[in-house]
């Protein structure tokens, strides 16, 4: 009896399928240390719950400081905070897969872009609650 051809969508049989996909989204190189590449999981997972304290900051800001921020300064404050949660969340997938190809080639690993964005992001955004604060009559 035949073998049965691997499923290109599921990556059954002989794994082909995912190793092409994992070839072409990794470009090659050789398998890291198991430790290396969970480290590397653990660093994008924790920029994803980064991305989603600052979702969630942004929605409390805009839903339950009505009586506290006037509407701009309350929108400017939401809309910087959900913007960083879209930057950093969508960038933490870059980070973790320019690591992951580092580690296969052994080249450098690269500097964290988001980060320089996280810190920039969140200073802007306390800028603005300091602004707020100093100019708030008692």
């Amino acid at each position: 009896m035949p073998k049965a051809e691997p499923s290109r969508e599921t990556g059954e049989g002989s794994g082909s399928g995912r190793r092409r996909f994992e070839t072409r989204i990794l470009a090659g190189g050789t398998e890291p240390d198991p430790r290396f590449t969970l480290a590397n999981e653990r660093t994008f997972l924790a920029w994803i719950r980064t991305s989603l304290a600052m979702l969630a900051g942004g929605i409390a800001v805009e839903a339950f400081t009505t009586d506290i921020f006037a509407p701009d300064i309350r929108k400017t404050i939401a809309v910087l905070l959900l913007s960083l949660a879209l930057i950093i969340g969508g960038g933490s997938f870059f980070r973790w897969l320019n690591i992951e190809r580092a580690m296969r080639h052994k080249a450098p690993l690269p500097l964290p872009a988001i980060a320089p964005v996280l810190a920039a992001g969140g200073a802007i955004v306390a800028l603005v609650f300091i602004a707020f604060v100093l100019m708030r009559q008692a």
